[in-house]
């Protein structure tokens, strides 16, 4: 099977007719004609009920033309994109992104193959908190940013969720929390925090989380990265509310073996990651690198996107 074949297939079933199907296709009917054969062979089963005046889908024919359909739109998805590189010659793309990306996404090889694809395109990489980097892209100064995101995005701001980490407490190994798997954020009332900046968007996430509960909480230490704010939790300081993710692989890694994990009860506060990027009027992005490198994150978005 080939797409050749895919499209003769769509064209008989388009046009219910072996002739007209051949003639937009510019092939001889025949070819067309042994081509849709050699398919159904390769099934085992007909495709096509076949009369005097016209062609009909059987059912196989017809679920096999919504897939034909999607792998068609994919391999041309896929020439634009080539097309659309090649013809990148110059230009500049500015990305922001938060910390502890690593788990979830892996940014250096995103740009790595944005690079090889477009050589001549300069490219800027900052990090910063969730709310500096959605201003820097609504005024400009960073085409996309990767970023944890609450609440509305802005006018001419697009956001694509990539993934949704539950939060976890994260203590030391002999706290009382530890390996708890029923714990509510009234549990959480006595201890002692340590969380990040208020530009983060998991300390805006953490802070909803508890106003909404009608749940105060004492935070004792404010930080600006995680390394730090996970070895002040392995010394028994205080704890903190992380991504399951983020931590996981931080301890497979054995860079913080103190550490132990407790699992709120569901519905935990949800931390989305996101690409939030600029659009014009049809919704594109307004700078043609950038839609390049969207195309690279393609198949990390939720099938529904």
């Amino acid at each position: 099977m080939d797409l050749r074949q895919l499209e003769y297939f769509v064209a008989v079933a388009d046009q219910q007719h072996f002739t007209r199907a051949a003639s937009r296709m510019n092939v001889v009917q025949s070819g067309l004609s042994a081509s849709i054969r050699a398919l159904e062979d390769e099934f085992g089963a007909p495709l096509f009920l076949r009369t005097t005046r016209k062609v009909a889908l059987t059912p196989m024919g017809q679920a096999f033309l919504t897939e034909a359909r999607r792998v068609l739109a994919a391999a041309a998805d896929a020439k634009k994109l080539v097309a659309d590189m090649r013809g990148l010659r110059r230009g500049r793309l500015s990305i922001g992104s938060i910390q502890g990306l690593a788990p979830l996404l892996d940014i250096a090889d995103l740009i790595g193959r944005f690079h090889t694809a477009c050589p001549d395109v300069e490219i800027k990489l900052v990090s910063g908190g969730s709310g500096a980097l959605i201003e820097d892209v609504r005024t400009g100064e960073l085409d996309l940013a990767f970023t944890q995101f609450l609440g509305a995005t802005p006018p001419g701001i697009e956001a694509t969720m990539l993934a949704c980490e539950p939060l976890v407490v994260v203590c030391q190994t002999d706290h009382r929390l530890a390996g708890q798997d029923n714990i509510v954020l009234a549990d959480l009332a006595g201890e002692t925090f340590i969380d990040l900046n208020r530009d983060w968007g998991t300390r805006q996430l953490i802070d909803q989380s508890f106003l909404e509960a009608r749940t105060a909480r004492h935070i004792g230490f404010e930080v600006n990265d995680l390394p730090t704010q996970l070895d002040l939790v392995g010394r028994g300081l205080g704890i903190a509310l992380m991504p399951a993710a983020v931590v996981a692989r931080r301890r497979d890694e054995n860079e913080h073996p103190s550490v132990a994990l407790g699992e709120l009860i569901e519905p935990e506060p949800c931390w989305e990651l996101a690409v939030v990027f600029a659009h014009d009027a049809e919704g594109q992005p307004v700078n043609p690198a950038t839609r390049m490198f969207l195309d690279l994150l393609k198949p990390l978005f939720p099938a529904d996107v």
